[in-house]
């Protein structure tokens, strides 16, 4: 598997990460999918202390202790639980991110986590805060870089001006091209991007349509009406005669700020196509040219200066 540097930092990453919020609760089963991406190769583990509540950190803390020091454990903070875990409060403030970070630890077992992000971000904020906090806990090395995971343009841009973030977090795939707007201020800063969902929930998968959910079917997906779809998935299929998901994950690989491409799996199975398909070959300039064509540029409407 071949790895990129994240940002400036001293992170090689696998070019295809496990998103772990889709292992589900039990253990034994999450183990098997984590043991498979390692052998395929994968270094990146990309959790969170807001999946089932801290139970995802544990499994995963738990699966990879024996390669501890041979993997990149990412996880995020900022989207706090209530006591009776039946809501979630934003909470960006240094004091809470230093007593999460402890609860994090503790869980996945381990003495120092690999990237920290927060977990979305919002321009009320106190974002100096944030950014403070999160360089004294590189200082006392119980995180050793960190990055935010958001989809807020005016959030980015603050971060990349003011911290020393080395990704954003963002979804990005042949049919959400938002983060492409930018590549450009993020390369200048070098930073990465960890590209989410780059499959789009499947629609981007030999299974297509069918992946459509009820929301899907009546509202579409982003700009794309269910019509729409309807048309272009196919199309793309016939345009490029290689499994869709190698299209999808070419796709956002060709992009250079791309570090690694954070995807999902809910079975052994479905993490070896996904691996399959970061190995396929690279797109051409002239393939980029023709998705590009097909598929829209669309970009952020909202959460702008």
């Amino acid at each position: 598997m071949k790895k990129r540097q994240l940002g400036n930092s001293s992170l090689q990453v696998s070019e295809i990460g496990l998103g772990c919020m889709s292992l589900g609760k039990d253990a034994a089963h999450a183990e098997t999918i984590i043991s498979a991406a390692l052998e395929e190769g994968i270094n990146y583990f990309d959790t969170a202390d807001l999946y089932d509540f801290g139970v995802n950190e544990k499994i995963v803390g738990q699966a990879l202790k024996h390669v501890r020091d041979e993997v990149i454990i990412a996880t995020k903070v900022g989207n706090r639980w209530n006591e009776a875990q039946d809501n979630v409060k934003w909470d960006a403030s240094a004091a809470y991110i230093k007593s999460a970070v402890k609860d994090s630890l503790n869980r996945l077992g381990t003495d120092y986590i690999d990237f920290y992000q927060l977990h979305g971000g919002m321009i009320e904020d106190n974002i100096e805060e944030s950014i403070s906090a999160f360089e004294e806990l590189k200082k006392e090395g119980l995180i050793r870089y960190y990055g935010i995971s958001s989809i807020r343009p005016n959030v980015i841009k603050k971060y990349a001006a003011d911290s020393a973030i080395q990704a954003v977090m963002m979804q990005y795939s042949l049919l959400d091209r938002r983060p492409e707007e930018w590549q450009h201020l993020l390369e200048e800063n070098q930073i990465s991007i960890i590209a989410r969902g780059p499959v789009a929930k499947g629609l981007l998968s030999k299974k297509m349509l069918t992946k459509a959910s009820n929301n899907v079917k009546e509202k579409g997906y982003l700009d794309y009406s269910y019509e729409e779809l309807a048309a272009l998935l196919p199309t793309i299929q016939e345009t490029l005669p290689r499994p869709l998901t190698e299209t999808a994950l070419q796709y956002v690989l060709a992009n250079p700020s791309v570090a690694t491409v954070v995807a999902g799996a809910s079975s052994v199975e479905q993490l070896r196509e996904n691996c399959q398909a970061v190995r396929g070959l690279p797109l051409t300039e002239e393939e980029l040219a023709a998705l590009k064509k097909l598929t829209k540029e669309n970009v952020y409407t909202s959460h702008r200066e």
